[in-house]
């Protein structure tokens, strides 16, 4: 169908709003069976990048160039990393460190989201390093943000300075929104799982849904609320633990 120039997607300076009939899929070297939605990417401004891969059975991803976070949306995916063989099914994760060997494989027609971010060492200070987690996200307890039991948290990442960036699933009941408009010094990348609402960017109020990708920068002012009369959902990333000042593995 001809849409006539009409889409909700939406780019400007600080962030973006990407619609599925906006997608357009791109293999990527070293990756066999699968394409790719590529979200957000340095070319955006991003110093992460965060891809829906497409799997045909079979189908497998290439090494990763930096830290790599897959969270299963559908089908079933074979990681083998640390010496171990799991079975991601959907809502099933993993987070494998920068360098880590590690191979995934489709066992059927699947697709993941896909996170990748180059790691930022701590300066001066001798801790441990960052290791493989493999979970499942209904086996994570589910944690009310601010006392407020329409809205739910659950941390897919682990908590510590090894770790530099956090990936969560946020859940909210029908009416249920952020208590505050928030603006910070991290980025997000967004990827809506269920339901939807309406999503303040900036000055620039947006209709959001299932499929949905946001990428915000830094300082955004950003703040949703879930409509409708089922509950909404989204995967959310962002960087963490990593002082403002501290160098980026971009800037040398």
């Amino acid at each position: 169908m001809h849409h006539l120039g009409i889409t909700r997607s939406s780019l400007k300076p600080d962030h973006l709003l990407q619609t599925p009939n906006t997608f357009i899929r791109t293999p990527l070297a070293g990756a066999a069976g699968v394409e790719f939605v590529v979200h957000a990417a340095p070319q955006l401004g991003a110093r992460f990048t965060q891809m829906t891969a497409e799997f045909a059975a079979g189908g497998t991803l290439g090494p990763a160039p930096a830290q790599r976070f897959i969270y299963v949306l559908e089908g079933e995916l074979e990681l083998r990393a640390g010496g171990k063989e799991h079975i991601l099914a959907p809502g099933g994760f993993a987070f494998l460190p920068q360098g880590a060997p590690h191979s995934v494989r489709a066992l059927a027609n699947s697709r993941a989201a896909v996170i990748e971010k180059p790691y930022e060492p701590l300066v001066g200070e001798n801790s441990e390093a960052p290791e493989i987690c493999v979970g499942s996200e209904a086996a994570i307890a589910a944690v009310p943000l601010m006392g407020d039991e329409a809205l739910r948290v659950r941390s897919l990442m682990p908590d510590g300075p090894a770790y530099d960036f956090a990936v969560n699933t946020m859940t909210y009941d029908p009416g249920a929104a952020l208590s505050m408009v928030e603006i910070h010094v991290m980025e997000h990348g967004l990827l809506m799982l269920e339901g939807g609402g309406i999503y303040k960017l900036s000055d620039s109020w947006y209709p959001v849904e299932a499929g949905d990708f946001i990428w915000m920068a830094p300082y955004c002012p950003q703040w949703f609320g879930a409509l409708g009369k089922r509950p909404a959902k989204y995967l959310i990333y962002k960087d963490w633990r990593r002082h403002p000042l501290a160098p980026h593995p971009r800037e040398g």
